[in-house]
């Protein structure tokens, strides 16, 4: 397995992958931006990954694992342990950006305060004071995503181009309902506060079940799409 895992970050993450999960957590710094709307980018590394410049199916690095002396089910584990990276590294990382983010989101309105007239910019939905349960949200969403995406991939072990619009179309639509759509809605007032504004115990109960979500999902995950692997003739 450390073998694999090796293999995966060496030859199978193109450099593009690690520009991605460093470069995109940054929009959060962006003054009134959708802070859900930066994890959706993240998703985009995952047809570089399985597709890849010179790797990837383009070099048949499946078969190619295959051909080794490990077990399919581990192929799976390996790739799904690379892809939980690229996930939990981009929301750690965007975690350490937010208190920069709120220094720059206090200082403009601070100068807009000094502006007669001025209109100070707010992040639509969820905003910065709910980030934890935003989090949850991104988690459950990604965790589903990649019950999406690996089961329909490994099944053919070549489904790249369907599997990665269903799953960032999934995603985009579920975290974009539960925290731009939703908050914004009237009579959801209620909603967007409890998230926010009412407490670190709510998110921290909307982050709980995220994380639950993400574990228990994944494992699923792993066991239908390594079911699925051993199916597969090369």
């Amino acid at each position: 397995m450390k073998a694999l895992i090796f293999k995966e970050f060496k030859l199978a993450m193109h450099p593009i992958c690690y520009i991605f999960i460093i470069v995109f957590p940054f929009m959060i710094l962006i003054p009134n931006y959708p802070l859900s709307i930066t994890f959706i980018y993240i998703l985009a590394t995952y047809p570089i990954l399985f597709l890849g410049a010179n790797k990837g199916q383009q070099s048949n690095d499946l078969l190619f694992s295959t051909l080794m002396p490990v077990r399919k089910k581990d192929i799976v584990l390996a790739r799904l342990i690379t892809v939980s990276f690229i996930q939990i590294f981009s929301i750690l990382l965007a975690s350490l950006l937010l208190p920069l983010a709120n220094l720059i989101s206090s200082n403009i309105a601070n100068d807009v305060a000094q502006t007669p007239g001025a209109v100070a910019p707010s992040v639509p939905g969820l905003t910065r004071n709910g980030f934890l349960s935003i989090i949850g949200f991104v988690l459950a969403g990604y965790a589903l995503s990649d019950l999406i995406f690996f089961p329909i991939y490994y099944k053919k072990g070549k489904s790249i181009v369907a599997s990665s619009i269903l799953t960032i179309l999934f995603f985009t639509v579920f975290i974009l309902v539960f925290t731009l759509i939703l908050p914004l809605v009237n009579g959801m007032e209620s909603y967007k506060g409890y998230l926010c504004d009412n407490g670190i115990l709510p998110q921290l109960l909307v982050f709980g079940i995220g994380v639950i979500i993400y574990i228990g999902i994944h494992y699923l995950v792993y066991k239908i799409a390594s079911r699925n692997l051993e199916k597969v003739d090369f």
